[in-house]
């Protein structure tokens, strides 16, 4: 045996190494080979305890997970698919407390072979405690996202790789699953290629529009009351904030009947005096206008009040620095307010086009996304959030559903990603 070949075992034989081995072999024996006899006999119980209690639905969850189900009418697809998910989640449970029993071994035996005292039962338990103190308190919160939220999305993103429709729901069908098929569907499939595109083009106009002229509004409004020279600057700001202080969907049911073309005030008590009759609710190109103007009204006010808000805060001696300079209103409107409001205010009206993009209320409230669009499966003022509502509950289209909230998931994020990172404000943030 050559020296090197010595040293390996040796190396191999060393305590951390043993330590390791077992606590990978059994949960809690490395543990107990380093005389930490009641943690090893705590982590050998729970180990056992998880395995006991969560195996048989681990094993079906995700036999469920893989197959969808074998025997039509007696297994239910859905169920499979969240005891899977559910499965998943709690096996990453299980694998953690699993990890922490390899790590916690091998780092024994490492400060015994330090030399190290093995701490009493009374100053493991409160090491203990102090450091997983923090844990322990998010662990409630944790356990209430993965299963509000977390599962949910995974449910989503499940379906959307599924042939669940209309025509093959469980427990009479089993579902399969497709792939990418659905996606591709959306993008080569006759009605669903000219909907996606007509509804995701109009999606995209109505965010860029809608949220762009009620930032501009609002801050035209917030520059303009401002001014030195308006008085009665508490009221001019209450009664501009008042459309925000009415319920979204009061208002949007009250724009409803205003621009209805039979009896709406609108049509009938203003444009009738210049013989002017605009269908607001048939005409999709009407209904979009409509729809632009309403959010336009309901968006403003918080703008606003966060403009005013924030040039508050704007150093007056700025100002006095540009007009000794002979600073023009442009100048000092370019150079000083906006790159402050800006800098204030971006991550918040970065949140303001996302909140557009998916903003259902208004759409579904004001004519539910219609009218009607020949050669479509979404109305004409359908955006993507909308069109999701009308495939899952009027036309169960789960899978189809849940590929387009991918995509839109997928659109919103990269965007709030890519605009965060050159959000001056971020930026600042992270110097600290």
């Amino acid at each position: 045996m050559t020296k090197e070949e010595s040293q390996n075992i040796k190396g191999w034989k060393r305590p951390r190494n043993i330590a390791t081995l077992l606590s990978v072999i059994v949960p809690g024996a490395g543990q107990l080979y380093n005389k930490r006899f009641l943690k090893g006999a705590l982590i050998l119980i729970v180990a056992i305890s998880f395995l006991i209690t969560t195996w048989n639905y681990i094993d079906i969850g995700l036999w469920g997970l893989f197959t969808l189900g074998t025997i039509p009418r007696e297994h239910h697809s859905v169920q499979l698919l969240i005891q899977g998910l559910i499965s998943l989640i709690v096996l990453a449970f299980g694998i953690a407390i699993y990890i922490y029993n390899i790590r916690d071994a091998r780092a024994d035996a490492i400060d015994g072979e330090n030399g190290q005292r093995k701490p009493s039962l009374l100053h493991g338990i409160s090491d203990f405690y102090n450091q997983g103190f923090p844990y322990f308190m998010i662990l409630p919160g944790l356990l209430m996202l993965l299963f509000i939220v977390v599962l949910p999305l995974l449910f989503m993103l499940g379906l959307a790789f599924t042939d669940y429709n209309q025509y093959n729901a469980p427990p009479r069908n089993l579902l399969n699953w497709v792939g990418f098929d659905n996606f591709k569907a959306l993008v080569n499939v006759g009605i669903w290629k000219n909907t996606f595109m007509s509804v995701f083009t109009w999606t995209i106009v109505w965010t860029v529009v809608a949220t762009t002229l009620q930032i501009v509004l609002g801050l035209f409004l917030a520059l303009l009351v401002n001014d030195k020279r308006v008085k009665f600057k508490r009221t001019i700001r209450t009664v501009l904030i008042l459309p925000w202080a009415v319920p979204a969907f009061v208002s949007i049911l009250i724009f409803s009947a205003l621009f209805n073309p039979t009896f709406g005030a609108i049509n009938r008590d203003i444009l009738s005096q210049f013989e002017i009759m605009i269908p607001w609710l048939s005409d999709p190109f009407w209904a979009k206008v409509a729809l632009i103007m309403i959010q336009t009204w309901l968006g403003f006010p918080f703008v606003f009040a966060l403009f005013t808000g924030v040039l508050q805060s704007v150093p007056q001696d700025m100002y006095e620095a540009a007009d000794v300079d002979g600073g023009t209103r442009w100048q000092k409107l370019r150079h000083i307010t906006l790159p402050h409001l800006l800098f204030a205010t971006a991550p918040l009206l970065i949140m303001q086009y996302a909140g557009n993009f998916n903003n259902f209320n208004i759409i579904y409230l004001f004519n539910e996304g219609n009218p009607a669009v020949r050669g479509q499966n979404a109305g004409g003022t359908d955006i993507l959030i909308s069109w999701v509502y009308k495939l899952t509950f009027e036309t169960n289209n789960y899978n189809m559903a849940a590929a387009i909230t991918i995509i839109m998931g997928l659109i919103v994020s990269i965007f709030a990603f890519f605009q965060f990172r050159k959000t001056a404000a971020f930026k600042e943030e992270g110097r600290y």
